[in-house]
């Protein structure tokens, strides 16, 4: 899971710099492995990326030489390929024009993609990233649409936006992305089933010329409205499935979706509600706020439906994600929420730190217990989803050490019981708490006296009670719904084209239910080559051997550990 950002602002002796650093700030959440910013000044480009967080990779001497009214921002956490510092984005090919990318997703078919980019485009592919892979095919697809139009009638706009129709023809998972075409346009896009989450908001210039009376606009993209608002910038909308937004470096804003209506299916992931996402962001039209409201009601209710004459005496949340859940919980069973944890801020979340060991020994050094808040009662901990269950078992403990009687876990998620493919670290069901288990069983693994889970439905009813049902006129309206309702096994309906059409919004819910809405099975051989290379395992195996590989000799000066930057580290070294 990574956190994107781009920005254009109309005065083009304005700097970018600042305000991309403070975006991917407030976008930290989303990614802690790897940060990095590119800016065009002019035309030249100007690259800092590095592993490590926003406020370690950027110092002063970096800031001052990332000139330029243009620029892309990306914290990482690496879902595929590897930790590497040469896979921090952006990413960067010189040809043509100068492209760069930043990248939020997965690509399924990265294999397919990889051989494509070196037997028949042959362009070089340097990492494992498939981040990578979307640069080259963008590349070298908009080459061939430049030569195309050699008669001097050659749109530049038309011609990104057919080379971003072939990269979504030929990519194949949940992805959302920006390119920085050097000299010409920002360009935002999202996959034809807006899996990956990105918005588009305006401001207007305080310091740009005005044309013909009108102000100049600020435009920025952004994989949550939270960076949008607090740059200051209108929140206009989120990017539709397969839709791209071409701004060009005069301020022209250009947009289309680029597949046909009967190729999409429009599925948000539902787990940027759960977890990923900050409750003040707004996704698809939905608070994530009163998504999580609606998600402790319903898990209240639950409680009260199964165990009608319960002992709950105190609803303690997991910080930080299932505050808001907790306290809806708390007020729908008529007790008292009371903060039990308090959180060291200065440790990574441990849900997206690399390897099992490492986020079991710092779950201790993340959160203490006021033992007051335990002692003598029955707790009824709420946390915003089980995964590995690491976290949950030291924390139940960490609840018994400090005086509970009894302690009773909910979660706001469903069990996960399948990987996620398209960009959040679930890799392996074997790693998953709820692997073939019940609620029985995972209440004695994880040491808790019984736990909840959130019904599937009731998550999805959740999102959708926050928001509002979207009705909405499409040229090919019958063909869009007719592939929802095949592909979901639901009544096909006759209907007419153009005819406005009241859909109940569908999501992405593939580690609760399995099933997968680009069209993966979970017994493909994907899968198997999935559990053998990102398992924990196999992760701390690369670990160690990465650690073992870097006393062998010393980098060359400039390398910045395989990251080339265009504009070259000035720092002296010893």
């Amino acid at each position: 899971m990574c956190g994107i950002i781009g920005l254009l602002l109309a005065d083009e002796n304005a700097q970018v710099n600042q305000s991309i650093f403070d975006g991917l700030t407030v976008l930290q959440h989303r990614g802690q492995d790897a940060a990095g910013i590119v800016t065009s000044e002019r035309g030249r480009l100007h690259l800092r990326k590095d592993n490590g967080l926003v406020k370690d990779v950027f110092q002063t001497h970096h800031m001052i030489d990332l000139r330029g009214n243009v620029g892309l921002g990306h914290v990482r956490y690496p879902t595929a390929g590897s930790s590497s510092c040469a896979e921090a984005q952006p990413l960067y090919t010189n040809f043509p024009h100068g492209i760069c990318v930043v990248h939020n997703g997965n690509l399924t078919n990265a294999d397919e993609l990889t051989d494509l980019c070196r037997n028949e485009l042959k362009r070089h592919v340097n990492t494992d990233s498939d981040s990578e892979l979307l640069l080259n095919i963008f590349a070298d697809s908009l080459l061939k649409e430049m030569n195309k139009n050699t008669n001097g009638n050659n749109d530049k706009v038309e011609n990104i936006f057919s080379a971003i129709e072939t990269v979504m023809k030929s990519c194949k998972g949940g992805y959302a992305g920006m390119y920085l075409i050097n000299g010409i346009a920002l360009v935002g896009f999202r996959d034809p089933n807006g899996i990956r989450p990105i918005v588009f908001g305006t401001r207007k210039s305080k310091t740009a010329d005005s044309k013909n009376g009108v102000q100049a606009t600020d435009y920025v993209f952004a994989s949550e409205s939270v960076a949008i608002d607090t740059l200051g910038f209108n929140l206009i909308r989120d990017l539709r499935p397969s839709e791209a937004i071409v701004i060009t470096m005069d301020g022209k804003v250009h947009t289309r979706c680029c597949l046909p209506a009967d190729q999409i299916v429009h599925a948000p992931c539902i787990f940027e509600y759960v977890y990923f996402a900050r409750p003040d962001s707004i996704m698809d039209g939905i608070s994530v706020y009163e998504s999580r409201l609606k998600m402790g009601e319903k898990l209240a209710y639950q409680i009260i439906d199964r165990y009608p004459d319960h002992d709950i005496d105190v609803v303690i949340p997991i910080p930080d994600t299932s505050r808001t859940s907790a306290l809806q919980a708390a007020y729908i069973l008529g007790r008292p929420y009371r903060e039990g944890f308090i959180k060291n801020r200065y440790i990574a979340r441990t849900f997206i730190m690399p390897g099992q060991e490492t986020r079991k020994k710092s779950v201790r050094l993340k959160l203490n217990t006021i033992k007051s808040e335990f002692a003598g009662r029955n707790v009824l901990l709420v946390d915003d989803s089980v995964v590995r269950g690491t976290t949950a078992t030291e924390i139940i403990q960490m609840a018994r050490d400090a005086g509970a009687n009894k302690v009773y876990l909910t979660s706001a998620a469903p069990p996960i019981r399948y990987p996620n493919i398209y960009g959040i670290d679930i890799p392996t069901r074997t790693e998953l708490v709820a692997y073939e288990r019940n609620e029985d069983q995972i209440a004695k693994i994880l040491g808790c006296d019984w736990i909840i889970f959130q019904h599937l439905t009731d998550l999805e009813d959740s999102v959708r009670e926050a928001g509002e049902l979207d009705g909405e006129v499409h040229p090919q309206g019958e063909c869009r719904l007719v592939a929802l309702l095949t592909y979901f096994a639901l009544p096909s309906l006759s209907l007419n084209c153009g005819l406005t059409v009241l859909l109940m919004p569908v999501y992405e819910t593939s580690c609760f239910s399995g099933k997968y809405v680009t069209g993966e099975n979970i017994n493909d051989s994907y899968f198997s080559k999935l559990h053998d290379l990102r398992n924990d395992t196999a992760q701390e195996q690369r670990r160690f051997a990465k650690i073992e590989s870097s006393g062998a000799g010393s980098l060359p000066p400039g390398s910045h550990h395989g990251c080339e930057n265009l504009s070259n580290d000035k720092r002296t070294r010893a």
